[in-house]
């Protein structure tokens, strides 16, 4: 830390009680200056001499007293004293600490060199220039020490001066930066001490990054003054300035790395806030999702203003596909029984589907020529599915909240259905999980939840889980069912069968077939499978992909299509086992089902079927 000594005299201040300062000397003082709580006694000639504004109040002064008050003088009793020891010629020691309320004092107390040469303000003046705005860590210390002598300091130019050269140093090429800063790093060998061949020289370079954590020492209104004047120069990097506002952001927020605010000023956090989001650098990418996505939580805990909420939500959306689960976990406003905020996350998401309307092409006229262009911004089918798959992760989890409605969570998956994706695990998990912890809803808003699905695109373990899953609707675990024997053929070398028109009909709810109103109705197949019914349909789905494993090995020549057939015939002949025939037959015996039917449903009216399966038109019973 630069300093400076003024004067050769000893100082010979002395102190009586806490609220008594007098100088001790032969003569007897003649005037005592109030400061504050404080009373100076001191004399004339040597105050006088150097202080034009003494010098008014004392030759004007009405009364006979010797008091003379001055309570408004900038930095207070502990300002005043070192004027009034300059006065003195007595020694006093300036430094970057009390040298920015000295400067206002001086100037109160109008110390110019109108008065004597060589005065205190000039000389203080030279200190400034020559020593602290020319170090990185002083000029810092002055600047913060301003915001309790305003708007003195202002008017002075102190603070003006302090953010230039913060400013302009922060700006400097690295290789020229040799003096001391604030990095939070792993210390070196060398720089621990335990390297014997260190010279005292840091070899390391100096990363773009140095300045950061020391301007996080300034109180936001300086630091945003000091960050613009960065961005203004024009030199440092958005994504420094970026590194910055998090720095700033996680020592000054308590609680932020967490995605919330602690309990403190209010209105100062909030200022905190605004001010980071007013400075994001506008370029993509300069900050982290993660960061915004903190930065989002923290503004709607702090209630900032809707248009910073909605700019938040916008650059979100624009950089979405690098956000996790976590990030997404907004907690939602106290008012409300949700435990999570899915109304932002659909506006994030809304922002990010945004981005392919916005470079649509649009059609511009110049010199009577229609030209085409298109805008930046277009979404690559990789941010897509990172998207999808972000979304299915975050539907797990918020599928654990009980008040969670149905059509908040299908209206978030309808959002990102558009978006081809080569598996749906993730989107099956979360229907489960939201099935699981909603066990009361009913069975149409089970098919509901479930036709978001694509039954297609499930892996063998998700099939074998859903396959065993007691909260499905019956009508999923059969088109499950139905597509793992479709991959079970196809990895066994035989032919793909076609889907059954009673398949495809699953997915519109209608059976296409003239059965009455008391056979097969919709509630045959939306009801939840039991335990007995997925047993054996496991068990035949096990059986089936033995028969084909074994099928496989022994094709040769011609055999290949007989075997081809016998895998499909299995495989359909799977699907009117006696369980499922007794769903498609009716309820308790009621009812036969109509010859036109057979041809329609899940069967097929293959000859060869025909005979190796049971009639249609005959009722069966499952013991």
């Amino acid at each position: 830390m630069k300093f400076m000594k003024l004067g050769s005299k000893p100082d010979s201040f002395q102190t009586e009680g806490n609220n008594v300062r007098y100088v001790a000397s032969e003569l007897a003082t003649d005037i005592i200056l109030i400061v504050g709580d404080v009373k100076f006694y001191l004399h004339k000639f040597p105050l006088l001499s150097r202080s034009g504004r003494l010098q008014k109040l004392v030759t004007t002064k009405e009364d006979m007293t010797d008091e003379v008050h001055i309570s408004d003088i900038p930095g207070g009793p502990a300002a005043f004293e070192i004027c009034a020891k300059f006065c003195y010629g007595m020694t006093v020691t300036l430094n970057a600490y009390n040298v920015a309320a000295a400067r206002c004092a001086a100037e109160y107390l109008e110390m110019h060199e109108t008065m004597e040469r060589g005065n205190l303000i000039y000389k203080i003046d030279v200190f400034l220039t020559s020593s602290i705005f020319r170090s990185w860590k002083d000029s810092i210390i002055v600047l913060q020490t301003t915001k309790f002598l305003l708007p003195l300091s202002e008017e002075l130019k102190v603070v003006s001066d302090c953010i230039d050269c913060i400013a302009t140093k922060a700006c400097i090429d690295v290789s020229k930066v040799d003096w001391s800063y604030t990095y939070n790093r792993k210390k070196l060998p060398e720089e621990n001490g335990n390297d014997p061949n260190w010279n005292g020289v840091r070899n390391r370079p100096v990363p773009k990054d140095w300045w950061v954590e020391d301007l996080c020492e300034l109180e936001i209104g300086l630091y945003k003054r000091v960050l613009v004047n960065i961005k203004n120069i024009g030199i440092v990097s958005n994504d420094v300035i970026g590194e910055a506002l998090k720095a700033y952001a996680y020592r000054r927020l308590p609680g932020f790395s967490k995605g919330m605010i602690q309990s403190g000023d209010k209105a100062k956090y909030q200022s905190i806030v605004n001010t980071i989001a007013w400075l994001l650098p506008a370029d993509k990418g300069c900050v982290s999702c993660s960061f915004l996505l903190k930065l989002l939580k923290a503004s709607i805990l702090v209630n900032s203003g809707e248009m910073d909420k909605v700019e938040l939500v916008r650059r979100i959306g624009q950089q979405l596909e690098e956000a996790s689960v976590n990030d997404l976990l907004i907690r939602a406003p106290e008012e409300e029984t949700t435990m999570f905020d899915v109304s932002t996350v659909q506006k994030i998401v809304q922002e990010f589907l945004m981005q392919d309307k916005s470079a649509e092409i649009e059609l511009l006229e110049e010199s009577h020529e229609l030209q085409e262009t298109r805008r930046p911004g277009i979404l690559s089918e990789a941010s897509k599915l990172m998207v999808a798959k972000l979304i299915d992760g975050y539907l797990a989890e918020i599928s654990k909240d009980p008040n969670l409605t149905l059509s908040k969570f299908v209206d978030l998956a309808e959002m990102v259905s558009n978006i081809s994706r080569p598996a749906h695990d993730g989107l099956y998990r979360a229907i489960d999980m939201y099935l699981k912890e909603h066990p009361g809803i009913s069975k149409s808003e089970k098919k509901r939840i479930c036709k978001l699905m694509d039954c297609k695109k499930l892996s063998v373990d998700a099939c074998m889980h859903a396959v065993q899953n007691e909260r499905l609707p019956l009508r999923v675990v059969v088109q499950v069912l139905y597509f793992e024997q479709v991959r079970a053929a196809a990895s066994s070398g035989s032919s793909t069968p076609d889907i059954p028109k009673g398949i495809k009909d699953l997915n519109s709810g209608s059976h296409g077939s003239s059965r009455s109103a008391t056979t097969n109705t919709e509630e045959d197949w939306d009801g939840v499978a039991t335990a007995e019914d997925l047993k054996a349909l496991k068990g035949e789905l096990a059986a089936l992909r033995l028969a084909n494993g074994v099928g496989g090995g022994e094709r040769n020549g011609d055999g290949k299509s007989n075997v081809d057939k016998a895998a499909i015939n299995k495989m359909k002949g799977l699907l009117k086992s006696k369980i499922l025939t007794k769903l498609w037959s009716g309820k308790g015996g009621q009812g036969d089902n109509s010859g036109s039917d057979s041809s329609d449903s899940l069967g097929s009216a293959n000859p060869e079927e025909a005979k190796s399966t049971p009639s249609r038109n005959r009722r069966h019973s499952v013991s």
